[in-house]
């Protein structure tokens, strides 16, 4: 079973980025209370650009306590649960360990691995630093997003159980890596289309590519997109 050590909420509020005001979910706290997970979201959560984030395929951000260490290094400040803007703040759990498709149980709730978590500029936001977000994506620690399978309530103390290894066994850093590293990786790019359970935005990206289109999601890490 994998630790849960925060589950984190937060509505949308409005910041002043580059002179211009903008509204971000990103500044999430923890709660000690169970919570309602819904297919969309936790009782309590929600995102400001429903383009990119949120939605049935990324209801819940999770990321792992195991990176907080380098950041708090990079940083140079102690980091609080939450600090990615994740939902799940969980320990024992690796981009290079978890794969697309697999399911766990989380309470009374069943979520499924969607699709990596891709840094955008609400990063550079939180942080000041305008290379955060591709800091984040250099080093795969991405964290990922889980879709809801089955509703219900989620406490910290039910930890986070996987119930199915997806058979493809496409981890998230892999798919990190054909994303941002190995663009032209052909073989790679059908590999991982082979996960029926992939996201439709991350298909819809590597379905372009292979039609010879120049995609890079990329372009939102500096908030010009």
């Amino acid at each position: 079973m994998v630790e849960i050590l925060s589950i984190n909420v937060g509505k949308p509020m409005q910041v002043q980025f580059h002179q211009k005001e903008v509204s971000t979910g990103i500044y999430k706290t923890p709660v000690e209370e169970p919570l309602f997970l819904s297919y969309l979201n936790f009782a309590g959560d929600g995102q400001a650009d429903l383009a990119h984030h949120g939605g049935r395929e990324k209801a819940v951000c999770v990321y792992s306590y195991d990176h907080y260490p380098y950041w708090e290094k990079v940083l140079q400040k102690t980091l609080d649960y939450g600090a990615f803007g994740e939902n799940l703040t969980i320990r024992g759990l690796l981009e290079t360990e978890v794969c697309i498709g697999d399911v766990f149980q989380l309470g009374e709730a069943v979520v499924q691995v969607s699709q990596p978590r891709q840094p955008c500029y609400k990063l550079s936001l939180k942080y000041g630093l305008t290379d955060m977000p591709l800091k984040v994506q250099d080093t795969g620690f991405t964290g990922f997003y889980f879709r809801v399978l089955e509703e219900g309530v989620v406490s910290r103390a039910d930890g986070l159980t996987k119930i199915h290894s997806h058979p493809k066994a496409i981890t998230v850093d892999y798919a990190n890596h054909i994303m941002h590293r190995d663009k032209n990786n052909i073989e790679g790019i059908q590999r991982i289309l082979e996960v029926e359970e992939l996201s439709v935005n991350w298909r819809n990206t590597f379905m372009k590519r292979l039609g010879g289109q120049e995609t890079d999601p990329s372009e939102r890490l500096s908030g010009k997109a």
